[in-house]
């Protein structure tokens, strides 16, 4: 059996809600990156994994700690799937950089990116997040765009679920 988690890091709470709802959607669990430990990512398949971004494009502060136990782990044969949250008005030109520093820190893993977004509709300057002209998970802004949020989760979870 394909079992899947939402591990989240958030600070002030919206990150946790959208990595809650996907979860609900998916029928699995959310947790904090905080708890994050070898155990859960040997016992999990498909790992969906979300991040606000802070400063210049940065991850949230606890995923430091949590990219040191997904690194340590052995990815092959996962598949990954990544969400973020970012603010395309106040810091376009770093949108949901947290995403890409998560991409970067886990591509030679061995692991199975899926969830990949086109860039077309969004409104930003640049974005770490973007290779190959898509977003390498699903970027969301839930301040300035919360009107497109729950319809751009159920696009992005149509497209994941035959993956997982």
């Amino acid at each position: 059996m394909n079992t899947t988690i939402v591990v989240y890091g958030s600070s002030t709470g919206t990150c946790e809600a959208i990595a809650e709802k996907i979860a609900q959607k998916l029928g699995c669990e959310a947790i904090d990156v905080q708890n994050l430990t070898a155990d859960v990512v040997s016992n999990n398949q498909n790992l969906i994994l979300g991040t606000s971004t802070w400063g210049a494009g940065e991850l949230q502060d606890d995923w430091y700690d949590g990219l040191k136990v997904l690194q340590g782990a052995d990815l092959s044969g996962k598949t990954i799937a990544l969400f973020g949250c970012g603010d395309c008005e106040s810091y376009g030109d770093t949108f949901v950089g947290g995403i890409g520093e998560l991409f970067n820190a886990l591509k030679s893993s061995g692991a199975r990116f899926v969830g990949a977004v086109d860039v077309d509709g969004y409104t930003f300057g640049d974005s770490e997040a973007v290779v190959d002209g898509k977003f390498v998970g699903l970027p969301l802004d839930d301040v300035n765009e919360d009107d497109k949020t729950d319809t751009r989760i159920e696009a992005w979870i149509a497209a994941i679920s035959p993956n997982l």
